[in-house]
């Protein structure tokens, strides 16, 4: 492939070159186990604690307070689950929302089989949860409200610090999935009243396969997997040293520039829009107009099937992802799309662009002029828009 262009970084992002240097030492040099008692596994072990004193310092949190996981959804199902195992005899309700990932709907879902009841909120238009619904959503019996951070499809960011303080009026705890936020906008996890969070390493430029949760020490959760002593005790298994390394590497690094960052992808962003908006008819913009990620762009196309869109945006070399999901022959649209009130013949026309600090105006130029030529060439082959314009004139 001559060109490549990848706007799938809410997907997973590259790993930086600096995040890589730093792990290396820890696959073939300092290769202990940082649970051995011996001298030599001293390096790997105060490695480890000093990615998770960078990762605390960050969201303004206590080293003892960052657990780490194999990842974003390891990170939901531990708060959640922990939360139904541990609460119970309080009560069995939780609350959250339509647009969650899958690895909050699907735990929820779960849950609902072992005899909790779940409120799903509606949200607005961008994709914003209302305020007032969730408190009234609150009862006697609710243990847990759980509300991303940032839509992983739309980029919306959500109310976090009024929705932490709604939790905090009445006594319940507040989980967020911060996987899209942490690494591209600020946490302060005290300022915000958030008592648990979950992160991944691989969206902000680190390792796959592993991330971290933040527990406030006054959540009391049992162990999420038996096994072992790591992780006081409570999620055991042999730590994944590399990808710890890494991961405090990323989130320093992240955390460096990412005002100046933010700013100039948000600016590349917006010519995107801009010009996606201006220049292709019956395209509409999804998720809140500011309140959103600063790379996150996501379209929907009248007439125009997602999958198709993507594969002919792949034949010029540019990587996306759609809100449709073609799954066992049954195509489905984003139930995000869905929640926002999206009819299913516009949510399944759906492109999801994502950039990373390495993507150009030149970049989003080409994408914008590929976009118009697929979106053109898709149309003259849908009698339904040929129907359309006719009856427009």
């Amino acid at each position: 492939m001559e060109k490549l262009i990848y706007l799938d970084n809410a997907a997973t992002t590259a790993l930086r070159p600096e995040v890589f240097e730093s792990m290396k030492p820890y696959f073939m040099e300092n290769y202990s186990n940082p649970n051995s008692v011996y001298t030599f596994a001293q390096q790997s072990r105060n490695a480890v604690e000093e990615a998770r004193k960078t990762i605390a310092g960050l969201i303004g949190a206590q080293p003892k307070e960052i657990y780490f996981t194999g990842g974003g959804s390891e990170g939901d199902n531990w708060a959640i689950k922990g939360c139904a195992q541990a609460l119970s005899s309080k009560g069995k309700h939780i609350i959250t929302s339509k647009i969650e990932h899958h690895a909050v709907l699907h735990t929820c879902e779960y849950l609902e089989k072992q005899g909790f009841e779940v409120t799903y909120l509606d949200v607005d238009e961008y994709g914003v949860i209302r305020l007032d619904e969730l408190e009234q959503a609150i009862r006697p019996d609710t243990i847990l409200i759980s509300i991303m951070f940032a839509n992983n499809e739309i980029g919306t960011i959500e109310p976090v610090r009024e929705i932490g303080a709604i939790a905090k009026k009445h006594g319940v705890l507040f989980h967020t999935d911060a996987v899209q936020a942490f690494g591209h906008v600020p946490i302060d996890v005290d300022e915000l009243n958030i008592d648990m969070l979950s992160a991944s390493a691989h969206k902000f430029y680190g390792p796959k396969g592993v991330g971290f949760s933040y527990m406030r020490n006054s959540v009391k959760l049992g162990a999420f997997i038996h096994g072992g002593a790591q992780e006081r005790a409570r999620r055991g298994g042999t730590s994944n040293v590399p990808g710890i390394v890494g991961m405090g590497r990323a989130a320093q690094i992240a955390a460096s520039d990412m005002e100046e960052a933010g700013r100039k992808v948000a600016a590349i962003r917006d010519h995107l829009i801009e010009r996606v908006l201006n220049e292709i008819p019956y395209a509409r913009l999804n998720g809140h107009p500011a309140d959103r990620l600063p790379n996150n762009a996501n379209f929907c196309f009248r007439f125009i099937e997602g999958e198709s869109l993507l594969i002919m945006l792949d034949q010029k070399g540019i990587c996306a992802s759609s809100g449709s999901a073609c799954t066992s022959g049954s195509l489905d649209p984003s139930h995000v799309l869905l929640a926002i009130g999206l009819p299913h013949e516009i949510a399944h026309g759906s492109l999801r662009l994502t950039l990373s600090e390495e993507t150009t105006m030149e970049d989003v130029d080409y994408v914008a002029d590929s976009l118009k030529a697929v979106v053109e060439r898709l149309r003259s082959m849908s009698p339904l828009y040929e129907d359309f314009v006719k009856n427009q004139k």
